[in-house]
């Protein structure tokens, strides 16, 4: 009895991590099938960003109804809700033909994939010690990041052998399934050991729109992402192929080394914050994001190792997201705190959604003519060069906006320690 009630919090944790790592999956989807897709809705680069672009506005904007949900309602209720949500949008995702209906599907799929990482949150607060908290947290994100990095190339391999309306009406399924095993198993633990919380006020939410700081960081963040939330999720998977003529499970491979720099970038950036402070990390992370990826367009051979090497540095300097948590955890009251995180991640979330659309237009305003025999649009490497150079140069702006933050800092300091 006593070593079932020692393990029973990992039991309660598991399913809704593994609903936290299989929402990775469906974030990659449309990148991993981008052929497929734009034949079956007849849709060009300009229309098919914008349809990635839906899933972000659905996450971003879920993010804080679903925290206060969680409040009201428990873990168990609403991550079935939104389990069911990511089923039900990735079934309408599959089978129509009409690409609105898909834009809204995309979105659905993004508004319940919103729970996962909220959802294990909640249930890491209601069962595990508060002394435990940001280690389990830590290790919750590490799980879901192999979704992503185990989620690129088994697909895609996949897809060579099965049509992907029949992979994509598996994942509908076992959307269903993660559901139901956490409505299954989740239990509100007889005494939670969740920290407190304040709750979502109008009042305080004016309260933090109105402080510049936060949104010059927020705004610097989004700017930041277009690696991630752009490139890996997307863009690369097409842009390798045609590129350096390689096979989809093969680009879909050395993508997922990205993911991997993730792993380790977390402690190590958290590391040399406390050596060197939050933003000028955040600034070298964007500076070296921005040079690394500009490595990256500008190789004209592929080579395994070197880019698998570049996606893993590229991984590790995305990591600079948890700084910007601190960051701005530091820039208010206490009392807005959870709301400062759910803002940021918001923001951040809406930053995808901006590179999808920009660079699926730059795309189609580069298009040269060439069809495919099914009528759809083909690319060129140079249109997809130079789509994809609006992710460096976002991440440089980014960089400087974090700088004038730090010196906008730094100033105050003087000025208050100046001799009145």
């Amino acid at each position: 009895m006593f070593r079932l009630q020692r393990h029973l919090p990992f039991v309660m944790w598991f399913f809704p991590v593994a609903f936290f790592a299989y929402q990775f999956i469906l974030r990659l989807w449309p990148g991993l099938m981008m052929q497929g897709i734009m034949e079956q809705l007849a849709i060009d680069a300009s229309q098919f960003g914008l349809l990635a672009a839906f899933y972000y506005y659905g996450y971003a904007g879920m993010q804080i109804p679903v925290a206060v949900l969680l409040d009201r309602y428990g873990a168990r209720r609403v991550i079935l809700f939104f389990a069911l949500l990511c089923g039900a949008g990735t079934l309408m995702f599959t089978l129509t033909h009409h690409w609105l209906i898909a834009c809204l599907s995309r979105f659905l799929i993004g508004a319940g994939s919103a729970v996962g990482f909220l959802g294990v949150s909640k249930v890491i607060s209601d069962w595990f010690p508060e002394a435990h908290y940001a280690r389990m947290v830590g290790f919750s994100f590490s799980l879901g990041l192999l979704g992503a990095i185990y989620g690129g190339k088994p697909i895609s391999l996949l897809a060579l052998y099965y049509d992907w309306h029949a992979l994509a009406l598996v994942l509908a399924l076992l959307a269903v399934v993660l559901g139901l095993a956490v409505t299954v198993f989740l239990r509100t633990p007889p005494q939670p050991m969740a920290m407190g919380t304040t709750g979502f006020s109008l009042r305080k939410f004016k309260a933090l729109l109105s402080a510049p700081s936060i949104w010059v960081l927020a705004i610097a963040n989004a700017l930041m992402v277009g690696s991630l939330e752009g490139f890996a999720d997307v863009w690369g998977v097409p842009y390798l192929m045609t590129a350096y003529s390689i096979p989809k499970s093969e680009a879909a491979l050395v993508i997922s080394f990205l993911f991997a720099g993730m792993l380790f970038g977390g402690p190590l950036l958290s590391f040399a914050s406390k050596k060197m402070g939050h933003y000028p990390v955040i600034s070298l992370c964007g500076l070296g994001m921005a040079a690394v990826f500009f490595m990256l367009l500008s190789h004209p051979s592929y080579h395994k190792a070197a880019f698998a090497l570049l996606f893993f540095i590229i991984g590790l300097l995305c990591c600079y997201q948890v700084l910007v948590f601190a960051a701005g955890a530091r820039l208010v009251h206490t009392e807005l705190l959870s709301m400062t995180v759910a803002f940021l991640n918001c923001v951040n979330m809406l930053g995808g959604s901006f590179f999808h659309t920009l660079i699926g237009h730059v795309m189609e305003t580069y298009w040269t003519g060439d069809l495919t025999a099914d009528g759809v649009h083909v690319y060129s490497l140079t249109s997809y060069l130079l789509a994809l150079k609006v992710i460096p140069c976002g991440a440089f702006v980014g960089a400087l906006l974090t700088g004038m933050l730090q010196w906008r800092f730094r100033k105050q300091m003087t000025g208050s320690l100046a001799p009145a």
